[in-house]
């Protein structure tokens, strides 16, 4: 069985770490991925995605990139569920990432 995601993009925002209980450092990368081709507008439809980064990788992450930063994720999906008081549950995915890989940096003057 292979559960493995690949994405490229740009943060929307600079990261940054939380400490959790468990002496584990958490943070959240926010990404837009552009899709591979043109509305009828002309411009290029973009996804936007949270990844979930751990320890080290969301150290040196939130050290090394700002806003703006180009870096490629490789990634598991994890899915979850919730269950509220009303008893409705509701499902999701969760984007885990276990490598990151810093590609390029965003002009000073863009």
């Amino acid at each position: 069985m292979h559960n493995m995601v690949y994405l490229i993009g740009r943060l929307t925002k600079d990261v940054e770490v939380e400490e959790k209980d468990n002496d584990k450092q958490l943070a959240i990368a926010s990404i837009a991925v552009q899709r591979t081709y043109k509305d009828d507008d002309g411009s290029y439809p973009t996804d936007f995605f949270d990844v979930a980064l751990w320890n080290s990788i969301a150290i040196n992450t939130a050290k090394y990139c700002k806003k703006g930063d180009l870096v490629g994720i490789r990634a598991k999906l994890q899915s979850n569920a919730y269950t509220t008081e009303d008893g409705i549950t509701f499902h999701g995915i969760d984007i885990i990432a276990d490598k990151i890989s810093f590609l390029s940096s965003k002009k000073e003057d863009e």
